[in-house]
């Protein structure tokens, strides 16, 4: 089984920064993609970004582009997500997902349905 355990969430003022850390155990990664994802109030939860843990090719949501970056340390086992420039809309939830890619037929990781493995969260809150 896959455990992953995020840290880093906390109160930050308006185009302040945070860097959010999962740690992911239980497996080799080498075949997996790492993601973040966020659920502001009251709203259903979304895609921010994605790593692939081989080759580090990453992607973005539109409205996190230029100011959010994620990496991952192979030896640390660790996925981040940088996040500049926070807004209040960046107010949120935010969980790290894993999955194993399948050799063929790439789902769409944009869908929370896709992952199979979950942290428990951690809770990012920018004020004006």
């Amino acid at each position: 089984q896959v455990q992953l355990v995020e840290s880093g969430g906390g109160l930050v003022q308006t185009e302040g920064s945070l860097r959010l850390s999962c740690v992911a155990s239980g497996r080799t990664f080498s075949r997996y993609i790492m993601g973040w994802f966020r659920r502001p109030p009251g709203k259903e939860r979304e895609v921010v970004a994605s790593i692939t843990w081989s080759g580090g090719s990453t992607r973005y949501a539109e409205s996190v582009k230029g100011r959010f970056t994620m990496s991952r340390d192979s030896d640390k086992n660790t996925a981040y997500l940088q996040m500049d420039s926070l807004e209040a809309e960046d107010t949120a939830v935010y969980y790290c997902a894993a999955d194993r890619m399948p050799v063929f037929s790439e789902p769409d990781y944009t869908d929370p349905k896709s992952w199979n493995y979950w942290g428990q969260g951690t809770q990012v809150t920018v004020s004006s």
